[in-house]
């Protein structure tokens, strides 16, 4: 058991916003926080469109592969952040739960993408504060 917090970042194809999400905590936390990410229905690849827009700011996902949401996932993680994942997200007494409204990536443009990537940094940065200060 690790006394690390742990985070796992979930929508539904693990593809784009999850996967920036955790390119990002991975990035700037480094071995300070575990990182999970997941989808309610994986997409076969992780969008290319998001690991170019990740590449621009020297973060590489091209290893990343789309995973699928699991009890298990989620009991092993203290902190659970959704990006579009609705209902399919198991919901487990005493865990951190937070909902992040966020444009999806999909069949965007690398000009829609960038935002999203960067308001991703933004979130990120608060909670690796807030995870800190506990």
């Amino acid at each position: 058991m690790t006394d690390k917090p742990s985070v796992l970042f979930v929508c539904v194809h693990n593809a784009g916003r999850s996967q920036m999400a955790a390119g990002w905590l991975s990035h700037l936390a480094g071995d300070r926080i575990e990182v999970r990410s997941a989808g309610s229905a994986p997409a076969e690849t992780v969008n290319p469109v998001a690991v170019e827009a990740m590449k621009e700011v020297g973060i590489d996902i091209t290893a990343e592969s789309p995973k699928i949401l699991t009890t298990e996932a989620v009991e092993a993680s203290d902190v659970v952040i959704t990006m579009g994942c609705g209902d399919a997200c198991p919901v487990f007494p005493g865990k951190r739960y937070e909902d992040w409204a966020l444009d999806d990536p999909a069949g965007q443009g690398i000009d829609a993408v960038r935002p999203i990537r960067d308001e991703i940094q933004d979130r990120v940065q608060k909670l690796i504060a807030e995870l800190a200060g506990n």
